[in-house]
């Protein structure tokens, strides 16, 4: 019986020495640790938003791999072993960086992208009517665009059209011919006619204007991108993928008006519902003299790829 009694007592000890430490933890508790704590947790989903259902996920799932073959080799004392992961990880920083070098870009861009950043959010010097005399030019942009994919639709006429938002397309606009003309239904129509010099590559618009055209884009390397789509459609995703463009693809073969946003490819466009998506994804929000970029709730009516 006292062996119970003793057993008991030392339970009860060790309850009230671990509720000691936990009082003095939690009194102790400040609140710049409450935004330590909030910050790495950010950091951490955001690490895992951004590998998420990319190739660099397999590869973060090899990484952990060898690093639990790292520890089980120390602990059972695989001598070899254990070497190979220690020369291994001691060069680990620099074949991270060579690895993730695609997400890494990715999440500098979006970092300069934020409204921080980009003097987009409260710290915004564009006036109203500024705002409004450059929406203005888009909206003249986007009403010949959308008539130009209109005619292209029926004649089956071939167009990859970039709308350049934040990020800055000069390197894409190097590989074309820069043209800097204003938006017109037969402007668009000459780049992309099939006997036009520039009619293979994409038309760049900036600011409203067209700004260059026969311009060379990254083609995708996802491997779930449909066997179906073509080389204008592989070269949209791929644009989309490295930047937050907004590219607007018609089919050669079919006709078929898509939009790429974000490695997110839909389709079935018709003039109307081309003309409201390009509204709500490039046109800049007046009272808030902000881009809104990236709706990927409205953008998922057609078919995704």
């Amino acid at each position: 019986m006292d062996w119970l009694v003793n057993g008991w007592n030392s339970i009860i000890d060790w309850l009230q020495s671990a509720g000691a430490i936990v009082l003095e933890l939690v009194w102790s508790f400040k609140f710049t640790d409450v935004l330590d704590i909030v910050i790495v947790s950010f950091i951490i989903y955001s690490a895992i938003k951004l590998v998420r259902e990319t190739r660099a996920e397999q590869l973060v799932k090899g990484l952990l791999i060898m690093l639990i073959a790292w520890l089980l080799s120390s602990y059972l004392q695989l001598y070899m072993i254990k070497s190979f992961f220690n020369y291994f990880f001691q060069f680990g920083l620099l074949a991270f960086l060579v690895v993730f070098q695609p997400e890494i870009r990715r999440a500098l861009e979006q970092i300069g992208r934020s409204r921080i950043t980009s003097g987009k959010g409260w710290f915004s010097m564009v006036s109203s009517k500024e705002a409004e005399l450059e929406n203005q030019q888009v909206m003249k942009c986007i009403n010949a665009v959308v008539e130009s994919c209109a005619s292209f639709q029926k004649s089956k006429t071939g167009a990859l059209i970039v709308f350049e938002m934040q990020t800055k397309l000069g390197d894409i606009i190097d590989t074309g011919t820069v043209v800097n003309a204003e938006p017109s239904v037969p402007i668009i129509g000459n780049i992309f006619w099939n006997k036009a010099p520039l009619h293979d590559g994409a038309m760049v618009i900036r600011n409203g204007m067209v700004y260059a055209a026969g311009c060379i884009l990254p083609l995708t390397k996802s491997d779930s991108v449909s066997v179906e789509l073509g080389t204008r459609h592989r070269a949209a995703i791929g644009m989309s993928e490295n930047s937050d463009a907004i590219i607007v693809v018609v089919s050669e073969e079919t006709g078929q008006i898509s939009i790429a946003v974000k490695g997110v490819l839909t389709r079935n466009y018709t003039r109307e519902t081309l003309r409201s998506e390009l509204e709500s994804l490039v046109l800049h929000d007046t009272e808030a003299g902000e881009k809104r970029v990236g709706k990927i709730p409205s953008i998922m009516r057609g078919r995704k790829h």
